[in-house]
């Protein structure tokens, strides 16, 4: 059996870092004069009481984890982690039932980005701080666990970026310090001088704080239900672009980078194969909008620059509705969901890697087919591509494909549309935010959606953000055997 005293034991801790974190909104809300400082002290104090307890009763007696105890513990941790953050939402004068809180929680801290709420610009100061706190912090887990939890896992062709962060033996012991103080340092860094940016761009100071840490968590909640056509500003959309694609770059190589090396960031082939299909995608859109649309050259470009930008690297952010700009871009969106960024960043969906080793394998399958008697040998970054890599990404993609048609046909079994059922699947399982259509686009929200579809749905960012293996394993009934 598995051990789960170790388990408990850091959940309690993250419990704890999760009240003391509601504590923030708390005291923002409190010197503003909102009485909703008071939904957080007491969710923040029942969070803190269960903290505690499994603390005080589970430490001491074990050493580390293994692996399967990590596979239960990262699941759990997500689980947990949304089921305590969203008191604050349902203690409010939201008039949230648990299951709209429960989304709205999961959506953050898997930094999905959609969202059941409306009238955002009206909202308590502490309720929108604590949808930005919930996706920075998720954005920053979610870089150490692909650091140093996912390539030990072999979770998804992972195995790919085992680095100095990893343990190589069967333990499941990262340097979490060494990849604390470095990454973290990175991530703060990055979310300071967004803020900056923002704040000397024409943002509030709340404003610019709280897109400042969801643009570099690559969340995509906003402080307005307009989202960033609130601001109408080519500025700050430009400003937002550059740090989206920063959040989507590997943390690894910006650390690097920051210690004399910028140039292994330009010479990744993922990082290459990123800008090209940025680059790629925003140009068509543009041409579209040009010619089909007939938009200024200059304002098509910004717009399909800061859209495509938003949805490939699954922030979310909208300063248009683009389900308007036609049929080709509303296709073209779609697909872009399911491109995502960089491993090793803070993006989501199927990431860049992937299809590289896909497309990798696909070109040895037809170099044997023209030539049967040559031995070849996909390399990817210099070096030979293991099969089991090769093995995980094709079974990756595949669970990943199908776990997203039955997502949408869940969907469309609850009475959803086609497009709502389809693009709402998508952008749940991609992590992207919004979807297509009139109900759950660029200028909608998921507070009409079925109480059951709310759930199916954040089951889907859970599955999405944690790389479907991770959760999948957990039903197996071999992974429960001694």
């Amino acid at each position: 059996m598995i051990e789960f005293r170790p388990i408990v034991f850091f959940l309690g801790v993250l419990l704890i870092a999760l009240a003391a974190a509601m504590l923030v909104p708390a005291a923002i809300d409190a010197a503003g004069g909102y009485s909703d400082w008071q939904a957080f002290l007491g969710g923040s104090a029942l969070t803190l009481f269960f903290g505690v307890s499994c603390v005080l009763t589970t430490r001491g007696g074990w050493t580390s984890l293994t692996v399967r105890q990590s596979f239960v513990l990262t699941t759990l941790s997500w689980t947990i982690a949304a089921a305590f953050a969203a008191l604050p939402f349902w203690f409010s004068g939201l008039g949230l039932d648990y299951s709209s809180a429960f989304f709205e929680a999961m959506s953050g801290i898997t930094t999905t980005g959609s969202t059941v709420l409306v009238n955002l610009d009206n909202a308590p100061p502490g309720i929108l701080l604590w949808r930005a706190l919930l996706q920075w912090l998720g954005g920053v887990g979610f870089i150490v666990l692909a650091i140093s939890v996912l390539p030990l896992l072999q979770v998804g062709g992972n195995q790919l970026f085992k680095t100095e962060f990893s343990d190589p033996s069967g333990k499941a012991t990262p340097r979490i310090a060494s990849l604390a103080s470095g990454i973290g340092m990175v991530y703060v860094a990055a979310t300071a001088l967004c803020f900056v940016a923002y704040w000397a761009a024409g943002m509030s100071g709340f404003d610019a704080v709280a897109h400042s840490m969801t643009t570099i968590a690559t969340g995509g909640f906003s402080t307005s239900d307009a989202s960033f056509g609130h601001f109408s500003s080519p500025a700050i959309e430009w400003i937002a672009t550059v740090f989206m694609i920063i959040g989507s770059l590997p943390f690894a190589l910006l650390l690097i980078a920051t210690r004399g090396a910028p140039m292994r960031v330009i010479t990744s082939s993922q990082v290459q194969w990123f800008a090209g299909i940025l680059v790629a995608g925003t140009l068509a859109i543009a041409i579209w909008q040009f010619t089909a649309n007939d938009v200024e050259i200059g304002r098509a470009l910004r717009s399909s620059a800061f859209n495509v930008t938003s949805i490939i690297t699954g922030t979310g952010y909208a300063s248009e509705d683009f389900w308007r700009w036609g049929t080709f871009p509303g296709v073209a969106f779609l697909f872009f969901m399911f491109v995502g960024g960089c491993a090793g960043s803070t993006s989501c969906s199927v990431k860049i890697f992937r299809y590289q080793v896909l497309f990798l394998a696909l070109k040895a399958q037809l170099e044997r087919l023209l030539r049967p008697h040559r031995v070849y040998i996909p390399h990817y970054a210099g070096k030979p591509l293991p099969d089991s890599v090769t093995d995980s990404v094709f079974a990756f993609f595949f669970l990943f494909l199908l776990l997203f048609a039955v997502l949408a046909f869940a969907l469309s079994a609850l009475g959803l549309d086609f497009v709502t059922s389809v693009s709402s699947a998508a952008t749940a399982i991609t992590n992207v935010g919004p979807g297509l259509g009139d109900v759950v686009g660029p200028v909608g929200t998921f507070a009409n959606v079925p109480e059951t579809a709310k759930w199916l749905l954040a089951a889907g960012m859970l599955l999405g953000r944690l790389e479907v293996f991770t959760v999948i394993v957990l039903f197996t009934r071999r992974f429960w055997r001694t």
